[in-house]
């Protein structure tokens, strides 16, 4: 029984598709999905039509719908249904349907021009439209293999508990940048590198946990949180290291186990620095090149680096609780507000890459992967509201380090994965 309706997009199909059921004959059926981003279609299985009114009422909505795709797909009268577990097998008439819906989609893609990642025709494109933000030529001696390896975050894992609302108490402002409200608080301004290494995920963690500490104790205690021990010896629980993580697994780890401090690769500073090297991400320097081969995950190292006091054990920092943060503006804000910044995870687009200034609207390219970064702040930029966001590529790429992205709409699910937590007090 032929079919022909418009339907929510199912697993596979891909966020933000219009998916469109021709030719849905007993128990398969063939999905056409013309995406909304570019260059992007596939074909699935989707539910069975089981009645003669199930029937006609698609194949109604078949006709309404049919004026709306770039091709007129013919169709054929309803039909009654396959007996039960009889499945009708691929007719001449099913499979030219099936030819036809796959036209469709092509001659949709390709009203949307298609841009090699990194390259300087998807740059023109972005600087040409009427967009929110410019793109610049960053990467040029990286090849995406690395590119991919940076975006290290493993979405839609494990969650942690969700604080109570409290966004209502506060009276909130309109802008917000944690660098000038705790100004006294040095690791607020730091953009720091993950190298060689799908890391994003521990970076986000201790730079916001880094932060809290300071914000928690009035300024009186700083330490810089080890990116190391934590991408190292948190283990399964965190995911894979440097080959993809868990911001939840790292902020749970924290609160049980505790961390060292560690400053920056080659820095000396603290327990245990960062042992991965930064390479040349963005502009042809000093740096050794980046390449996706690079970067394998530390080994756990439960001491000290030679010279620095107090022992491993001593230098412990831990949380008193971590939690999710509710997938709501208001309560992102007051939590920020409150307690200072944040780690959120989202998907990123080959378009993100190029990112130079303005506050980021995903408009061309594929998903290249998750990836997690700090929050510090919001504010409105040419009436466009903003989340202000401290990344960990260094100072190279894009405004200093730093991006802007729209707010209040979970743009590439920005509001939809943030966790946070509250230091021990007692420790400081």
């Amino acid at each position: 029984m032929p079919n022909s309706s418009h339907q929510p997009a199912e697993a596979g199909a891909g966020q933000g598709h219009e998916v469109f059921t021709v030719g849905e004959w007993s128990h398969d059926a063939v999905i056409c999905s013309a995406s909304l981003r570019p260059g992007v279609l596939g074909c699935g299985v989707t539910s069975v039509i089981k009645t003669p009114d199930e029937a006609a009422l698609a194949h109604s909505r078949a006709r309404q719908r049919r004026a709306q795709l770039p091709v007129n797909i013919p169709l054929s009268p309803a039909r009654e249904p396959a007996a039960a577990g009889k499945p009708t097998p691929m007719s001449a008439e099913m499979w030219q349907s099936l030819a036809v819906c796959l036209l469709a989609v092509l001659t949709s893609a390709r009203n949307v021009p298609y841009f090699a990642p990194l390259s300087h025709d998807m740059i023109n494109y972005i600087n040409k439209i009427n967009t929110t933000w410019t793109a610049r030529q960053n990467f040029p001696s990286a090849d995406m293999s690395y590119v991919k390896k940076l975006c290290g975050t493993l979405l839609h894992g494990p969650r942690l508990p969700v604080r109570e609302t409290f966004s209502e108490k506060l009276g909130l402002p309109d802008t917000f940048d944690s660098r000038t409200q705790w100004p006294n608080c040095p690791t607020i301004q730091e953009i720091r590198d993950q190298g060689s290494c799908g890391s994003c995920w521990a970076f986000g963690a201790v730079e916001a946990i880094s932060d809290r500490i300071c914000v928690h104790s009035n300024g009186k205690a700083n330490a810089e949180i080890s990116a190391e021990d934590l991408l190292s010896c948190c283990g399964l629980e965190c995911g894979m290291g440097c080959n993809g993580g868990y911001p939840a697994g790292a902020w749970n780890y924290w609160t049980k186990h505790g961390l060292v401090s560690g400053g920056l690769y080659d820095s000396h500073v603290g327990c245990r620095p960062y042992t991965i090297p930064p390479c040349e991400h963005h502009v042809n320097g000093s740096r050794p090149s980046c390449s996706g081969e690079e970067g394998d995950t530390p080994k756990c190292v439960k001491q000290c680096e030679a010279g620095y006091t107090p022992s491993y054990k001593q230098d412990k920092h831990y949380g008193a609780t971590s939690y999710s943060v509710p997938s709501s503006e208001q309560e992102i804000m007051a939590e920020i507000y409150k307690n200072g910044p944040v780690e959120a995870a989202f998907s990123v687009y080959e378009d993100f890459l190029l990112y130079k200034s303005g506050v980021y609207r995903h408009v061309t390219g594929e998903e290249v992967g998750g990836h997690a970064i700090r929050i510090l702040g919001w504010g409105v930029e040419g009436g466009t509201k903003y989340w202000l966001i401290a990344n960990s590529w260094n100072t190279d790429w894009g405004d200093h380090g730093y991006f802007k992205i729209v707010r209040g709409e979970d743009h590439c699910g920005i509001e939809s994965e943030v966790v946070a937590g509250v230091p021990k007090n007692e420790m400081y």
